[in-house]
């Protein structure tokens, strides 16, 4: 086992559920708020799992997916705001809590905590399929054009999912407010996407051959 990575993937992980959890208790001003322990609960248990499965079965991987330092200044805008959306929402969503705005129903919240799970299976599933994927945007040496399962259906399956993963976020939280702030993730993801794909298509060999046969980027009969 490679102990650096492992401690890298720890610190990074441990990091992860301090910050969410005091942007969402603090505000809060409880632990005792449902919607903020359920979506702790299925974000970072399947997580942790899944760390422990590519530490073991690929850890190459693992170390790209921890690698989240972009050297594009498009893409660093894209970050900053996407880091934004998850302030505002997960602030919103707990003083929500703490001051009684309105609150989903739970079986609304359960219902999109059962969304969020499976959109984690089909977050794993485009993992497994591509094991070039970074956190950042770049060509990597010996890449190649995945066009098989779901990058047969759209260019881009992971967004999609991810699509799913932090829309269903605020309703797991019982805010709507905060699904609100989270609808400027689309926009966000596609700004991503533009930029991305200009890159792949000139360094990435058969993209553009890729680009013709898949049509769809994020959404099929959509975008």
């Amino acid at each position: 086992m490679n102990m650096n990575l492992f401690v890298q993937a720890i610190t990074k992980y441990l990091l992860g559920i301090t910050v969410v959890g005091l942007l969402i208790f603090l505000p809060a001003g409880t632990f005792l708020y449902f919607g903020g322990m359920l979506l702790m609960g299925i974000l970072f248990v399947p997580m942790f799992f899944a760390g422990i499965v590519m530490m073991i079965k690929n850890p190459e991987l693992l170390k790209k997916r921890l690698n989240a330092k972009e050297e594009q200044q498009e893409q660093n805008l894209v970050v900053k705001l996407s880091g934004l959306m998850f302030l505002a929402g997960f602030i919103i969503a707990g003083l929500g809590f703490r001051f009684d705005w309105y609150t989903l129903p739970r079986v609304v919240q359960i219902s999109a905590a059962a969304v969020f799970l499976a959109a984690y299976m089909l977050y794993a599933e485009v993992l497994r399929e591509n094991t070039y994927l970074s956190r950042t945007i770049e060509v990597q040496e010996g890449q190649k054009v995945i066009d098989t399962g779901l990058y047969g259906i759209v260019r881009h399956p992971m967004y999609s999912v991810t699509l799913l993963l932090f829309l269903s976020m605020p309703i797991v939280l019982g805010s709507i407010y905060s699904f609100f702030i989270f609808l400027a993730y689309p926009f966000i993801i596609v700004l991503r996407i533009k930029n991305e794909e200009k890159l792949l298509e000139k360094e990435l060999d058969g993209y553009r051959e890729y680009m013709q046969n898949v049509k769809y980027r994020l959404i099929p009969f959509v975008w």
